[in-house]
Parts: C-alpha cells; sequence; structure tokens
C-alpha cells in the first residue's frame, strides 16, 4: 500500500549554521528541495554565523550557537541531528523513519546540521534522533545537497515512484 500524503501535515524543516548555499551546489540543492515540497512541505534555515566566531573558543562557539539554534527549535519539533557518530541508516530505511513520524502525528521534522566544530551538549540532548550519513566527516555543503537528496529519495519510496533503484 501506498504511503497518503494528503493525510499527513507534517513538513520538513533543514537548519544549517552557515553561509547561503554555495553557488556550485545551489542548484542542486533547490532542485531537490523543491521536489520535496511536492510530498512535504520544506523549506531551508541558513542560520548566519556568529559575527565574532573566529574570537571564540570551540567550546563557547558551540555553546552560543546551540543558544541561538535552541531559539529556532519548537518543543513539539521532532529534531533529527546530523553527526558522524550517529545511527546510520539506509535510504529505505529513512522512509519508513519519516513514514512513521507521519503517521505519530509529528508536526515538523528538524533536520539539522550544526556549526564547524559541531553542535553544543544541550542540543544533543534536545536531539530525538541523530542519524550519521557516514563515518565520515564531509564540508557542510556537501551534507545539504546529501540531505536534500536523501529525504527527496525517501519520499519517492514512499510513494513507490522509480527515482530509487535497489
Amino acid at each position: 500500500m501506498l504511503y497518503n500524503f494528503e493525510r499527513s501535515s507534517m513538513k520538513f524543516q533543514f537548519i544549517n549554521i552557515g553561509k547561503s548555499h554555495d553557488a556550485t551546489l545551489k542548484n542542486a540543492i533547490d532542485d531537490f528541495t523543491k521536489r520535496t515540497n511536492n510530498y512535504y512541505p520544506t523549506e531551508w534555515l541558513l542560520v548566519p554565523p556568529l559575527k565574532n566566531a573566529a574570537s571564540l573558543s570551540e567550546i563557547t562557539l558551540k555553546q552560543q550557537e546551540g543558544k541561538l539554534l535552541l531559539q529556532k527549535i519548537n518543543k513539539e519539533d521532532f529534531l533529527v541531528l546530523l553527526d558522524e557518530t550517529g545511527k546510520q541508516m539506509s535510504s529505505v530505511e529513512l522512509s519508513k523513519f519519516i513514514e512513521q513520524k507521519a503517521n505519530t502525528g509529528v508536526k515538523t521534522i528538524i533536520f539539522l546540521i550544526g556549526g564547524a566544530f559541531g553542535v553544543s551538549d544541550e542540543i544533543k540532548q534536545r536531539a530525538n534522533f541523530t542519524w550519521s550519513f557516514s563515518k565520515l566527516v564531509f564540508p557542510h555543503m556537501i551534507v545539504r545537497l546529501l540531505l536534500a537528496e536523501q529525504v527527496y529519495r525517501a519520499c519517492t519510496i514512499l510513494r513507490n515512484e522509480k527515482y530509487h533503484h535497489v
């Protein structure tokens, strides 16, 4: 049975601390985001880096970024933290994860990409789930593209569309 997207009022928000999308990847990120909007409302929130970031210690920077990020996250949001220490999932497992969240009434899934040094302990504690693409570390711009593409792929799997090949 195909998943009924029309019954779900869930949406996706992708949050990242950093500058705007890299010009070489922007079109691809925007394309996958637009495609995902056909299934669930999807938006990017790019939080500008702190102006004094270079003068802060790594710990202080993560704490200040964490406070800023926590202001963007509602109590009822389901927060997925992207971190190399998280659980790895296949594309099919991601689709089942999304379906399960939609079926349990989650209104917003936030996928969070932290700053250059990761995230604060407060963010780690707030996260409902920590997801790892790989044990490898990737540049944030590539993670944005991978995130947009994999969430789109998961939606096509739920709809049993041809994009995903097993």
